[in-house]
């Protein structure tokens, strides 16, 4: 074993494996949304090289220009294709005289641009908890002529049953949720998601919130409970060392910006061995802080937790033959999905339309490195 391999032998937390074990599980995201094995490292699909280096959440900055390059639209829409297939063809969109849509975290406007233009006879509600995010939606879908049908509100996806309800609109033919960030979100250094960029320990979805930012959580947190966060939700099994050395630091100056986090994680986790992808390609192990910088902006903006809160609740706003389609880019997020809908089917509540998560075709791959982590599942409302 040379040096760059060694790692320190600890005993393992309560629940936690020796931090010389394989992890148990393959790290989360990537919207975000390279694969969580590759990210930050992973050359494109189509063997070019791989965009800039690290990224936050395991995130690849897939399609944005190094610089000097000339920049690529905002955002680049995954998975265009079968999204709007499946919902185009759920039953309900024959059988209600207006059929509404829900795209539950908007971003740009790709999806919901895609399904209003394919859907003339449809109405969509668009939300996310990001206000720039709705400013280039509202031009975006404008610019394709279809803005006059969608009504665009500034929420979480989990608070989309309720706003449903308040605007006393009908149950839904179809609903979306795109999990995770956006390549927008993570190209902009000032909303702390990448590490590539410095800047300032934020995370926030949306900037507005009062929610803590990361730097605030890495202030406050004791050593364990920073240790279980970064563990359970960065899967990352050298957790308990960059907690500890997170509160040392913190102890001789606050932890504010990306790069120092990043830095400081670098100086006590090595490098993965050099690995292949699953189609054979040569690939680097991922950043050191990729895990970390998942779980922090997990934590900062309850992704999970909104997951499970808004996977029944908009179940029950689906009409009869109704979808519901959602992309995930991680285990977390997927696994939950597809408890889910499994459940459903169980109580012969639902038909799921995918056995397996549908995934992105060469052709996608090559044009949008970042689908490659991205995985559909979509089920139908039963009467």
């Amino acid at each position: 074993m040379s040096e760059d391999e060694a790692v320190e032998r600890e005993e393992p937390a309560e629940g936690q494996p020796a931090e010389d074990e394989p992890a148990a599980a393959e790290p989360a995201d990537a919207e975000s949304a390279a694969d969580a094995e590759s990210a930050a490292d992973a050359e494109s699909a189509a063997g070019q090289p791989a965009a800039a280096a690290e990224l936050a959440a395991g995130q690849l900055a897939a399609g944005q220009p190094a610089a000097g390059e000339a920049a690529e639209p905002p955002h680049v829409s995954v998975l265009a294709e079968p999204v709007l297939r499946l919902l185009s063809e759920a039953p309900a969109q024959g059988e209600l005289a207006e059929p509404w849509l829900l795209d539950g975290t908007l971003g740009a406007g790709g999806h919901a641009t895609s399904l209003l233009r394919a859907l003339p006879r449809a109405r969509l509600l668009g939300v996310d908890r990001d206000p720039s995010a709705l400013d280039l939606a509202r031009a975006r879908l404008g610019e394709a002529g279809v803005l006059e049908r969608a009504r665009l509100e500034h929420a979480t996806y989990a608070e989309a049953p309720e706003l449903l309800a308040r605007l006393e609109l009908p149950p839904l033919a179809g609903a979306l949720l795109d999990l995770g960030i956006s390549s927008m979100q993570v190209d902009q250094a000032e909303r702390g998601f990448a590490f590539r960029h410095d800047g300032p320990l934020d995370m926030r979805m949306d900037p507005t919130s009062e929610g803590p930012t990361a730097a605030e959580l890495i202030a406050e947190l004791p050593e364990t409970e920073l240790a279980d966060l970064i563990y359970q939700l960065g899967e990352e099994r050298r957790s308990r060392r960059i907690a500890r050395a997170i509160v040392e630091e913190r102890k001789r100056a606050p932890i504010r910006r990306t790069g120092e986090l990043a830095d400081l994680i670098t100086r006590v986790v090595p490098r993965g061995r050099p690995r292949r992808t699953k189609r054979g390609r040569p690939k680097r192990g991922i950043h050191p802080a990729t895990r970390t910088f998942q779980a922090l902006r997990l934590a900062v903006n309850d992704e999970l937790g909104q997951l499970e809160r808004a996977l029944p609740a908009l179940w029950e706003r689906l009409a009869p033959g109704g979808r519901l389609a959602v992309i995930s880019f991680h285990s977390l997020e997927d696994r939950r999905v597809k408890h889910f809908f499994r459940a459903e089917k169980q109580a012969k509540r639902a038909r799921v339309l995918t056995k397996k998560p549908l995934t992105a075709e060469d052709e996608e791959l090559a044009l949008n490195p970042r689908s490659r982590s991205a995985k559909l599942r979509v089920a139908e409302r039963l009467a």
